[in-house]
């Protein structure tokens, strides 16, 4: 049986306005195209481990709302395991409001809904079910309690524990110290260490203060350039693919949701990242979060193209 990726974190319908430029201050701008997709950090990531063949157990929460019901069935055909993805009565759904330029990047706001109600007593129930997992995948769009519950209970038994920790913000050395793989951006990277990201040495000296935490596997993703891969304190730059970017929207979700399912199907850390750029290089060409993700067999044809 393939070895079960447990997600943890969050639902989102993404409401996302295409923009020439994002507007300033007390300015008013038209968009070019409106649509409302299915996203959230863990909603992605799910999906995409999935689609590259992991064999993924959900834990999340929707609202008590149309949009909720669609998600869960959207799931479903994705062919993860949702039984403990529930439905929050008087609760709507989580909300990203999302602007898109012209250049493909992007300005997120976000209402929890349903997310804030995964907690630690939510998570009680799915505690055997992180016992027996592999490892455990989580972003930081749920209460920071929970995350922290989460990674206690893994490491207590031995369930790798990877953290994409996004959206940015400062984690306690007690949650630092008990993760095994970290995947942040630049940003997210001067959150945690308090150093600016914007050479290759920035990120190896990033990568050094996470070491020091007891991080052992540090990927540092640095956009176009690449990522920065550091193990036990050794690092390299594994660049990215050269592609046209349309939409980066969930092009980091899709990084690290591949690269985990690269990685628990005995890929190599170097295979895993060339792996994750290639399926992210794939997802910028394309609009939406999880409408952009793509599967396993085309990861596989464009590497053989590129």
């Amino acid at each position: 049986m393939s070895k079960k990726l447990i997600v943890l974190g969050s639902i989102n319908a993404d409401h996302i306005l295409n923009m020439k430029a994002f507007p300033k201050p007390g300015e008013t701008l038209s968009g070019s195209h409106y649509q409302i997709t299915y996203g959230g950090k863990g909603a992605n990531q799910a999906v995409a481990a999935s689609r590259s063949g992991a064999n993924v157990q959900f834990i999340a929460a929707v609202g008590d709302d149309d949009i909720g019901k669609q998600i869960c069935e959207q799931l479903k055909k994705d062919k993860i395991d949702i039984r403990s993805v529930q439905m929050i009565t008087q609760e709507k759904t989580g909300v990203a409001l999302i602007f898109v330029n012209e250049q493909g990047e992007n300005q997120i706001g976000i209402y929890s809904g349903a997310n804030a109600a995964v907690t630690p007593n939510y998570l009680d129930a799915y505690q055997q079910d992180i016992i027996n997992a592999d490892a455990i995948l989580m972003q930081l769009e749920i209460p920071i309690e929970t995350i922290e519950s989460a990674i206690k209970l893994a490491k207590a038994h031995r369930t790798e524990v990877i953290v994409n920790p996004a959206p940015a913000q400062l984690l306690a050395d007690e949650i630092l110290k008990n993760i095994d793989i970290i995947t942040p951006n630049e940003t997210e990277a001067k959150s945690l260490t308090g150093i600016t990201v914007s050479s290759e040495q920035d990120a190896d000296l990033a990568a050094q203060f996470l070491h020091k935490k007891g991080i052992m596997t540090v990927i540092i993703t640095l956009g176009s350039k690449g990522a920065w891969v550091s193990v036990n304190g050794f690092g390299k730059l594994i660049p990215a693919y050269k592609v046209d970017v349309i939409d980066t929207i969930a092009a980091g979700d899709t990084f690290v949701g591949m690269l985990m399912s690269a990685l628990l199907n005995n890929k190599t850390l170097c295979q895993a990242v060339n792996y994750a750029h290639a399926a992210a290089a794939i997802a910028v060409t394309r609009v939406g979060a999880q409408s952009s993700i793509p599967w396993y067999d085309e990861v596989d044809q464009f590497i053989a193209k590129h």
